[in-house]
């Protein structure tokens, strides 16, 4: 294999002289072939400003920095691939932090570019962003119909200008609808996509809604999904908001009133859990899943990335414990970041939090920051790497109830509890 390349015009080549190095936390490692797979669909490629590329000279078998203007490359995965390694690379003196995306070893093999990724979650083809067509006709008919709903006009950017998804399927009624309706917070997450501080050295890639969504608008948007959309899920949380549940007796007022005309589909949160009295009346009122938003079970390391205001991982494991005991399918959204999440120490409290709270789903998300922006954020990690595919299978192994993914999925027969009427 060979190492791939960016020159200042972001001309992307190879160098059959040069074998590629990964990453792993901050340090520089071999890719092996087993933990490649082809450059998926709706995957790109980008140049990282401000770095230089690093490989091994094949005949000598020494750490070569390539010279010159030309910087490493990364893959930016569509979502369901689980990254395994960083692009190799040194950063540039005085160079800035690199956006806020998910950079993933990408090498040239074969005749073709790979990455290397783990393939996560068989849903991946249904959020190809290959197969979202038509989007501006769907939006432009959802604003011709409810033009009045500040909500669709707010997912209507989100849809054409930001690309989400989500966003996308609430227009499209199909899958996973989102639903933003908080522009506060209770963390201040050293990676947020919404808003950053205007200290911050990199901008946040989207902007958070400036608006409070009435009940109406909630029960609007809502029923308009459940009712279209077969095994249709619409989830509060989103990354152009805040912590949904700082609305929360809002949006319980806004389960209630929806169950009220259709027990279609499913109602989900995607949320922090710090604020178990608000998580609590959520629930009561009718929740069908939660997906929680963490990125380590040990509280130092959680404390240094969220930025947490008033509350700790333990509010996090009562909220995750009271949802999971009252029949919803709770959920993990883990962000994950090789030379991290899959350290020995990482892996034990994670697996002690999955197993005492009742996670039934882990969601495998990439990390957007700039790695040594993180590293420099976070406690000093201490046990060994074992890898991200090792990471996995023990979680496999040792959290017989949970299932590896990367998206909500519809829960099974068992979790699909009585709506509240």
């Amino acid at each position: 294999m060979n190492i791939v390349y960016a020159d200042k015009e972001g001309q992307i080549f190879d160098d059959p002289a040069l074998a590629p190095l990964g990453r792993t936390g901050n340090m520089l490692t071999d890719i092996l072939e087993e933990e490649l797979i082809p450059l998926p669909e709706g995957a790109t490629l980008v140049s990282l400003p401000g770095t230089k590329a690093v490989g091994i000279d094949k005949k000598t078998g020494e750490t070569v920095v390539m010279p010159g203007d030309v910087s490493a490359v990364g893959a930016l995965l569509p979502q369901g691939y689980t990254r395994l390694l960083l692009p190799g690379y040194v950063k540039r003196e005085g160079a800035e932090p690199l956006p806020l995306f998910g950079y993933t070893a990408v090498v040239w093999h074969k005749n073709r570019f790979y990455v290397a990724a783990d393939a996560t979650d068989a849903l991946r083809e249904r959020w190809n962003p290959l197969n979202y067509p038509d989007v501006e006709k769907h939006v432009n008919k959802m604003l011709d119909a409810y033009g009045e709903n500040r909500i669709y006009q707010h997912l209507s950017h989100c849809s054409l200008v930001y690309g989400c998804l989500t966003s996308q399927n609430t227009f499209l009624q199909r899958y996973e609808g989102a639903l933003p309706v908080s522009s506060t917070c209770n963390a201040g997450c050293v990676g947020c996509i919404s808003e950053q501080p205007e200290e911050s050295s990199f901008p946040s890639p989207q902007v958070r809604m400036k608006f409070k969504p009435t009940v109406d608008e909630m029960v609007e948007v809502m029923v308009n999904h459940l009712q279209a959309a077969e095994d249709g899920i619409i989830s509060f949380g989103q990354g152009c908001e805040g912590e949904p549940s700082t609305r929360g007796r809002d949006i319980a007022e806004a389960i209630r009133r929806t169950r009220a005309i259709t027990d279609r589909g499913f109602i989900n949160i995607n949320t922090n859990a710090g604020l178990t009295p608000m998580i609590r009346e959520i629930v009561d009122a009718g929740l069908d899943l939660m997906r929680i938003s963490t990125i380590s079970a040990i509280p130092e390391h959680y404390n240094a990335y969220y930025r947490p205001r008033g509350y700790g991982v333990e509010d996090v494991a009562a909220s995750a414990k009271y949802a999971s005991d009252k029949g919803v399918y709770v959920s993990i959204n883990y962000l994950v970041f090789p030379g991290v999440t899959d350290r020995e120490e990482e892996i034990e409290a994670m697996i002690d939090f999955i197993n005492k709270n009742g996670i039934r789903l882990i969601q495998m998300r990439n990390l957007n920051i700039d790695p040594e922006y993180y590293l420099t954020h976070i406690p000093k990690p201490k046990g060994d790497i074992l890898g991200m595919k090792t990471m996995m299978d023990i979680f496999r192994a040792e959290c017989p109830h949970t299932e590896i993914g990367s998206f909500t999925h519809v829960p099974p027969v068992e979790f699909r509890r009585k709506k509240v009427m």
